[in-house]
């Protein structure tokens, strides 16, 4: 199931510059792990779904090279976000 307009709105205030900013790789980030999550709880549900798993390692893949590029160019700015987001153990 895709992200409400809320549940949107609610990441791009919170990760975004401003409440227009849907572009940085903070947001972009930030959306893709809301929705790694609930595809997460999906195949729970639904193991035998390989086709959305495919959808799923996808995602994962753009986010991953997202965080690279974020990694590579500002350190400080990545350092932050994988707290807050609580990728890293």
């Amino acid at each position: 199931m895709p992200l409400t307009k809320d549940s949107k709105t609610e990441i791009i205030a919170k990760f975004g510059a401003n409440e227009m900013d849907t572009g940085s790789s903070e947001v972009q980030i930030a959306l893709l792990t809301a929705r790694i999550t609930d595809l997460t709880e999906h195949f729970k549900l639904h193991p035998k779904d390989h086709h959305g798993r495919r959808g799923l390692l996808k995602l994962v893949s753009k986010r991953r090279h997202l965080l690279n590029y974020l990694q590579r160019t500002e350190e400080e700015r990545y350092r932050k976000l994988i707290t807050e987001l609580g990728l890293r153990k």
